[in-house]
């Protein structure tokens, strides 16, 4: 009977502890949960309000835009009434590899917008991130360095996220055709942002003369190097 009864009171102390336990393991459980979902929802929070960087394929018809010029005045695409297309760059100021390309996107917009092809560079940049890319260190660098193109600010960055540019620099070639402006190249300038001289791969270049000369564009894609876009 003395064996039974103390059999009986194992059992129940063991009963207790495994509800117990149960009950620190369930609410614990209820606390990682709760931390995980807020941890969700935070996520689901920054992406609802980053910019959508789907962005265009070769062969889409890019939308117009009509952006603020260091000289400010607002310039759309559809003000060059006589180009056959656009080499549209996205770049700033504050970016090392921006930087490096900048005599050369010059050389690039001398050398073809007379063909029908000018440079439309846009800085894509958030000012209050980088203040060196802010609108007024723009006109700074366009006078500096004597820019011969449009250098445009996508204030409240809405028009990069649309071309899907995530680098500066970023290339977006188009073409008009019936009324549209096409995509034909996306990617990087050349092969080299290091030194113009070992270029081996003149990427941009060869493509704006193999649509000069009704040739198909090869490649069409390559991957642009430069500094991540800034929010």
């Amino acid at each position: 009977m003395k064996t039974l009864k103390i059999l009986t009171l194992v059992a129940v102390v063991a009963l207790a502890f495994v509800l117990i336990s149960g009950s620190l393991n369930f609410g614990s459980t209820s606390m990682d949960m709760s931390g995980e979902d807020m941890n969700s929802t935070s996520s689901v929070k920054i992406l609802d309000n980053a910019p959508v960087r789907k962005g265009y394929e070769i062969g889409d018809k890019a939308t117009d835009f009509s952006l603020k010029n260091v000289d400010d005045k607002m310039v759309s695409l559809k003000d060059y009434e006589n180009a056959q297309g656009f080499i549209v760059i996205f770049t700033c100021n504050h970016c090392p590899y921006s930087v490096a390309y900048e005599d050369r996107i010059i050389a690039i917009d001398k050398e073809f917008k007379e063909k029908g092809y000018p440079v439309i560079a846009i800085n894509p940049n958030n000012p209050a991130t980088y203040p060196d890319d802010s609108f007024e260190n723009m006109k700074i660098r366009a006078q500096k360095k004597g820019f011969t193109f449009p250098y445009l600010f996508d204030a409240g960055q809405k028009i990069y996220p649309q071309y899907g540019a995530t680098k500066t620099p970023h290339v977006f070639l188009l073409r008009k055709e019936n009324g549209n402006n096409v995509v034909k190249y996306i990617g990087a300038i050349d092969d080299n942002h290091k030194d113009a001289s070992a270029i081996k791969n003149d990427y941009l270049r060869d493509a704006v003369n193999q649509l000069l000369n009704n040739e198909e564009v090869n490649p069409t894609k390559t991957v642009a190097i430069g500094c991540s876009i800034k929010n």
